[in-house]
């Protein structure tokens, strides 16, 4: 049973974000939620020397247009447990562009940008625009650089801000009625 579906890719209460957590910070494995039986099972090793810079992971009730839950990247020092649960202040999305192989047709894969937020942990962090240029771009190059040596085509498309972030979540939610903030 996939206790994930009855998540809402918005939580109406505070108008966070639910992240689900798939891939730890610092991990080289990349990890995928199998939503037939909720399992996370282990779907890659990343190239040599390459690890997730923060802990990543999916919002619930989302399709992207590569098939899947929209991307996740949550922002912060801790690596948290596959499957934890983050409620997320989104601070903007990475739009980029990738296909499966040279030659085979591109489709939208953005990364949305995300920080913890709870009563006891207020964000530091509230628009994109407050990391440093280096760390953004370190960020891009680490998506960049690891779909190149899986031989997948990935281009940055640019950046933008928490509306835009927030909108294609709601935009992107498989339910709609679930995602509405009040």
């Amino acid at each position: 049973m996939d206790f994930y579906r009855a998540l809402a890719a918005i939580e109406p209460s505070t108008g966070l974000v639910n992240a689900v957590i798939d891939t730890p910070k610092g991990s080289n494995g990349k990890y995928k939620h199998d939503p037939d039986t909720g399992l996370f099972r282990l779907s890659k090793l990343l190239p040599l020397g390459a690890y997730f810079p923060y802990n990543f992971g999916f919002v619930p009730q989302t399709r992207g247009q590569d098939g899947d839950e929209l991307d996740i990247l949550v922002i912060m020092d801790e690596p948290l447990h596959i499957g934890a649960v983050v409620p997320v202040r989104v601070i903007g999305v990475l739009r980029s562009e990738q296909s499966e192989s040279e030659g085979s047709p591109a489709f939208r894969n953005d990364r949305l940008l995300g920080v913890l937020e709870t009563k006891h942990n207020p964000p530091e962090i509230r628009h994109y625009k407050d990391l440093t240029s280096q760390r953004l771009a370190e960020i891009e190059h680490f998506f960049l650089s690891y779909n190149l040596m899986e031989g997948r085509p990935f281009k940055s498309l640019g950046r933008g801000g928490p509306e835009e972030a927030l909108k294609l979540i709601r935009e992107q939610t498989i339910d709609a009625g679930v995602a509405q903030l009040s």
